[in-house]
């Protein structure tokens, strides 16, 4: 596979996510979900028209019905007749109600893979096993907690109460979370955000060992090709969360008994993987607003290389614009600095 067919565009793809993130994260604290993901979307697909791509949409807001922007078969990049094809992963804004509320933890994620290597899983939720490089192939999501739990601690060296596991806080969880504490390992809930809790077990300064538990299916796309990219495994069988769902994707032949691995759900050789944060966690510091200038922190991973690039950028208020392309189709620029003396 060739470095002209499918040239390096980290950087480009940095550039959509600190644009989705800065434009965001104009609304932490105002309480407005929607605003602050219609503020992500908008600059999201204004900034992907710069990239040398074929893009088409995979994972996004949902089927066009539903989704008037980044929806599923949406065509994105500049499609020039010589750029590649590419499939597109994006979340405007994993956690939008964290922005919203001003809470830690909140990214804007894409990932983009080779024309058909990414997996659209017709659920909408999914039960996820995703651990580091250490772990990869050691786990049996088929297996107890507790068993996985035993075997993670024989394998790192440790005692099991030395474990992390990282699990959404959700009614749901409440078996899993009793299991786990049963057998003494320490638990990280976390709100909302489970891209992130998902890599942190693969990323080198995280205390995070295992994430577990039933989450978005898009979101699992996404740690995937993280994960991919920094030599994890996500490990994952679909949830349907209704009877009727169930029955209908049984008979379109899906298997709910299948376990979909890492290279399942996002395949081929060409991956590259990016996040800004909006709102500062333990995976990324959020966007601020210092003297005159944005600053945002971001992820850009990509294979076969598994480079990893941590990238601090600052941006002049003074002259940063953002292309924004709205649900009507309208193209304009904003300029940051108006929107932060307005307050939005």
């Amino acid at each position: 596979m060739s470095k002209e067919k499918y040239p390096e565009f980290s950087l480009d793809l940095i550039r959509v996510t600190e644009a989705a993130a800065m434009m965001s994260s104009l609304y932490t604290g105002f309480g407005d979900k929607e605003a602050v993901d219609k503020a992500a979307v908008d600059a999201l697909r204004g900034m992907l028209d710069y990239i040398n791509i074929r893009g088409t949409v995979v994972i996004g807001e949902g089927e066009k019905d539903e989704a008037p922007m980044l929806y599923t078969g949406e065509e994105v990049g500049s499609w020039e007749g010589t750029a590649p094809e590419m499939d597109i992963a994006v979340d405007p804004i994993d956690g939008t109600r964290l922005v919203a509320y001003g809470l830690p933890g909140a990214i804007a994620v894409i990932a983009v893979a080779e024309r058909g290597k990414i997996c659209p899983l017709p659920t909408f939720y999914s039960y996820k096993l995703a651990v580091g490089p250490d772990l990869k192939g050691q786990l049996d999501m088929n297996a107890s907690i507790r068993e996985n739990l035993r075997v993670a601690a024989a394998i790192l060296n440790i005692k099991i109460g030395d474990l992390n596991v990282v699990v959404l806080n959700r009614d749901r969880h409440q078996g899993l979370i009793k299991e786990i504490r049963s057998v003494g390992a320490r638990i990280k809930l976390i709100t909302d955000g489970d891209i992130a809790g998902a890599i942190a077990t693969a990323t080198p300064d995280s205390e995070a060992d295992i994430y577990v538990g039933i989450g978005g299916s898009p979101e699992a796309i996404l740690a995937a090709a993280a994960l991919k990219t920094l030599g994890g495994e996500l490990q994952l069988k679909l949830w349907p969360s209704s009877e009727q769902e169930k029955n209908t994707l049984t008979e379109k032949g899906w298997d709910f008994e299948k376990v979909y691995h890492t290279n399942d759900l996002v395949g081929g050789e060409h991956v590259l993987f990016a996040a800004t944060g909006v709102t500062t966690g333990d995976f990324l510091n959020g966007v601020r607003f210092v003297k005159g200038k944005a600053i945002t922190e971001s992820l850009a991973i990509r294979s076969p290389s598994n480079t990893i690039r941590k990238i601090t950028t600052y941006h002049d208020l003074n002259t940063k614009t953002v292309r924004v392309k709205s649900t009507e189709g309208d193209e304009k620029f904003i300029e940051l600095n108006r929107k932060v003396r307005m307050g939005k």
